[in-house]
């Protein structure tokens, strides 16, 4: 999948062009200048193509602001990271230094670049958006990001622009995709080796030795499937930059275009945010996940110390606490099998199709038990429960008001499904429709 960066310097709109793109608030908008401070990711559709949104703070140079020098290396990295930048200018200021040092460096980029002018809220301001020419990034679309006005064409150009997808990532259309992601120096290349057998990808303590997300296919011990190797960093130079933000720049294409997702955690360090954050990607792509504490080795134990780590850490991932978890110690191939085992039992719990006739002689019973609560004294009766044909567990719940049970419910619908099928470290998705 496509990944567009929206760059510009603070203040001129991106939070709510990003908003509007993925179709929610969920980038904080301010008229104070820097309000986006990390960034946001989510997917917008349009004319059939689906690409991914990142929305980067505002880039400026030489102030004394941390947290302003730390964006402007975001943005660095985003415009190395991504298919398309959709650089955003503002109407009524004009051309700054900021827009054109950020023009200098897209030129250079040589990525393929989309100028909009923003806050063009009038016929009249229009004319405000043709200095924007002189920058020498082609086209330039005039829009409105507050009230949608000219997101239509913009979108229309993005999709024209954006490169076509990369045909070889489906040389095995059939083979499940697992993906190993995690931050930075976790051991995800010393897993894959491991795995594999063969030192196939260099290992050193730096962080950030792996380049490129690295394939392999594995058809080993009766298992075959497609391995993936993701990167951390791409530069020693870059060790000091924010090694942080770019793991998940990395981890959001392997994550997109996996079935199965290994994320490796340092048993010393636990799990910390950007752990979630990375937990939270996958979920958002709706992907299977087995979790490996890596490093088990290096840990200090006693005789509770597995049983306390693995309640702590599944008060982390809560509610979706069902995630298999294994604690490894990949140099000494402490456990690799069953991290593989893990895996691949989880690809088979997500391709799992469980029969109509099935579903309800299981769930109905259950639902007649315990009904869902009644809403302004009307009664909601579930009549029948089909699956989806999606590529992770989806089920329709058909009942007279759909529009009255309510999400507690729906948590209550999953766990029975949960405890009555096997759907290990896999999402569920509940939908009620309408009968």
């Amino acid at each position: 999948m496509s990944l567009v960066a929206i760059v510009g310097r603070p203040n001129v709109g991106k939070s709510t062009l990003f908003n509007r793109l993925v179709g929610m608030r969920k980038a904080i908008v301010d008229d104070t200048a820097g309000v986006t401070r990390d960034r946001h990711y989510g997917k917008c559709e349009w004319c059939g193509r689906e690409f991914s949104v990142v929305d980067t703070g505002g880039y400026t140079t030489n102030s004394e602001d941390v947290f302003e020098s730390a964006i402007r290396r975001q943005v660095e990295i985003a415009i190395e990271e991504s298919d398309l930048v959709l650089f955003m200018v503002e109407a009524a200021t004009g051309i700054t230094d900021y827009d054109a040092e950020i023009a200098d460096v897209l030129r250079r980029s040589r990525k393929p670049v989309v100028l909009c002018v923003n806050k063009v809220d009038s016929g009249d301001k229009i004319f405000d958006s043709y200095q924007f020419y002189s920058l020498g990034l082609g086209e330039v679309w005039s829009i409105s990001a507050a009230n949608g006005g000219g997101t239509g064409d913009l979108l229309d150009e993005i999709v024209r622009v954006l490169p076509a997808e990369n045909e070889a990532e489906d040389s095995y259309p059939d083979l499940p995709r697992i993906a190993i992601v995690g931050k930075p120096n976790v051991g995800k290349s010393s897993m894959t080796n491991a795995l594999l057998g063969e030192e196939r990808n260099i290992v050193t303590p730096v962080a950030g030795t792996t380049r490129d997300a690295i394939e392999t296919r594995f058809n080993r011990f009766g298992h075959d499937f497609m391995l993936v190797d993701t990167a951390g960093i791409r530069r020693k130079s870059k060790v000091h930059e924010d090694l942080e933000f770019y793991s998940v720049m990395r981890s959001i294409r392997a994550i997109e275009r996996a079935d199965v997702c290994i994320l490796m955690l340092d048993a010393t360090s636990g799990m910390e945010t950007q752990d979630m954050n990375i937990f939270n990607l996958i979920l958002r792509n709706r992907k299977g996940c087995v979790v490996v504490v890596n490093k088990w080795d290096l840990f200090i134990k006693d005789s509770n110390t597995m049983k306390q780590y693995t309640e702590a850490l599944r008060g982390r991932l809560a509610p979706f606490d069902d995630v298999p978890i294994i604690f490894t110690s990949v140099t000494n191939r402490q456990r690799v099998l069953d991290v593989l085992s893990a895996a691949s039992k989880v690809c088979g719990s997500l391709r799992q199709k469980i029969s109509t006739a099935r579903l309800n002689e299981v769930m109905l019973p259950i639902i007649e038990e315990t009904p869902p609560p009644a809403w302004k004294g009307k009664y909601v009766k579930v009549k029948y429960i089909t699956q989806l044909p999606t590529r992770f567990p989806a089920f329709a719940f058909f009942c007279n008001l759909p529009q009255y049970i309510k999400e507690p419910y729906k948590r209550f619908l999953e766990n029975r499904l949960r405890e009555n099928f096997d759907f290990e470290g896999c999402p569920v998705q509940i939908y009620c429709r309408q009968k």
